[in-house]
């Protein structure tokens, strides 16, 4: 049975459903929430061949070994978080779409040295996008997000954000349309981190509406 009717945005109390803009406008910022993402932890060694190759197979697509990269797998999205760890990022199709892809891999991965872990309900996506929305990161990030440095789409990396420990995930480039990002926090810090982001924003134009 779908437990689905059980779950509640951490978001919730933000009312973001009756907020959400037609369109963005002229707003420097947009600002919106993923609702309950799929994120399922792996860890394991790139130098283990039989490791590598299983989790190719599981993925249809290799786990990037390549620092803060980001490699497109089927209906999933790969980040590499470290040398010997990478999330599976997806956007749910069922109530239960984290545990069936959990148990995918665990399947595939049965027979080499490896961890899954099922992330997703400690986490809160948040959506950042508009041409402002490096200027807004960059307000509480001490990363450099420019597309010369960061890399642009496909490009992902731990840090802190306003004091909020985050993983955040360019998702496009557009030249008209600016750049987006998800941003993974832990849920105990969703309502204050949107809330940050929406008053940093107020000088670019914000508006709730989806990337």
């Amino acid at each position: 049975m779908d437990d689905n009717y059980l779950r509640q945005s951490a978001l919730a109390k933000e009312a973001l459903d009756g907020r959400r803009a037609g369109a963005r406008g002229e707003a420097g910022i947009a600002l919106d929430e993923r609702l309950f993402p799929v994120v399922v932890n792996l860890r394991g060694s790139p130098r283990d061949k039989v490791f590598m190759a299983a989790a190719e197979k599981a993925l249809a697509a290799p786990p990037p070994t390549v620092p803060n990269s980001v490699q497109q797998a089927r209906n999933s999205s790969i980040l590499w978080l470290g040398p010997d760890e990478w999330w599976v990022v997806a956007l749910p199709e069922t109530g239960d779409s984290e545990r069936r892809l959990a148990d995918e891999l665990r399947t595939g991965l049965a027979k080499s040295k490896a961890a899954v872990t099922e992330v997703g309900e400690s986490r809160t996506c948040i959506q950042v996008s508009g041409p402002r929305a490096r200027d807004l990161l960059a307000k509480g990030c001490a990363l450099d997000l420019h597309a010369n440095v960061f890399g642009g789409a496909g490009h992902c990396a731990q840090t802190n954000l306003a004091k909020a420990t985050v993983v955040i995930h360019q998702t496009a480039d557009d030249e008209t349309l600016g750049p987006a990002f998800d941003v993974y926090v832990p849920r105990s810090f969703a309502s204050y981190l949107f809330r940050w982001l929406e008053d940093a924003a107020r000088e670019y134009g914000v508006v709730v509406h989806g990337a």
